[in-house]
This record gives C-alpha cells, structure tokens and sequence, in this order.
C-alpha cells in the first residue's frame, strides 16, 4: 500500500503527497516540505514530501541513498549493529 498525505499549501490549496521509504511519523498537523515529482503509479499524486526535514523523521536503519531519505550517517563501529534487512545469509 503507498503511504500518502494530503497536505494544505501556504497558497491554500490541497494537494496529495506522496511519503517515501518505510514507515513515518507524520500526524495530522505536522509540517513537511514537499518537491515535486509525480507518482507513476498513484492518479494525482504529483508531490513528494521530502524526508529528513521539518517534521518528517528520515528513515530508520537506511545504509545507501541515505540522502534521499534523510538518514544520517552513522558513527564509526555502530554500522554493524544495524539490523539488516532482507534474508539472513547462509553459512
């Protein structure tokens, strides 16, 4: 399911916006910051709310495209404590 917000504008109009990576935080008065750039596959979805800024957390345990998803970089010696996503691996 993709995860969308409809959000006010400061010219008062309404639009739809979409929130990427996995989960969020957003309520319903909270403040994003939104780009464009549409939704391929949601009608009138033409927005992106841009993670990391505002009231938007980034996205938790992000290692690559960090900065898509507005994820920190995280200190030496705590990368691999991380938990991986994805299928464990075989030994």
């Amino acid at each position: 399911m993709r995860k969308v917000a409809r959000v006010r504008l400061t010219n008062g109009k309404e639009v739809n916006a979409y929130i990427p990576g996995e989960g969020h935080n957003l309520q319903e008065h909270s403040i994003v910051l939104i780009r464009g750039g549409r939704v391929k596959d949601l009608p009138g979805v033409r927005y992106h709310i841009i993670r990391g800024a505002l009231d938007t957390s980034g996205v938790a345990g992000r290692n690559q495209r960090r900065s898509k998803y507005g994820t920190k970089r995280p200190k030496p010696g705590q990368a691999a404590a991380a938990p991986a996503k994805g299928k464990p691996k075989k030994k």
